[in-house]
């Protein structure tokens, strides 16, 4: 894998601490989004989702 890596001309190094910024990122963005909805449904009157429907 090492040689055929090395004969591609751009090369970078990917530090790891890269993918644990993205992984908690993304978890953030999760939960962000998780917390947002259930809140807005615990706020929301039964009374007039019923009503609706």
């Amino acid at each position: 894998m090492n040689q055929w890596l090395a004969d591609f001309a751009y090369r970078i190094d990917i530090q790891w601490w890269i993918f644990a910024a993205a992984g908690a990122v993304a978890l953030l963005i999760a939960f962000l989004t998780v917390g947002f909805q259930s809140m807005k449904a615990a706020l929301t009157n039964p009374v007039k989702s019923l009503r609706s429907e």
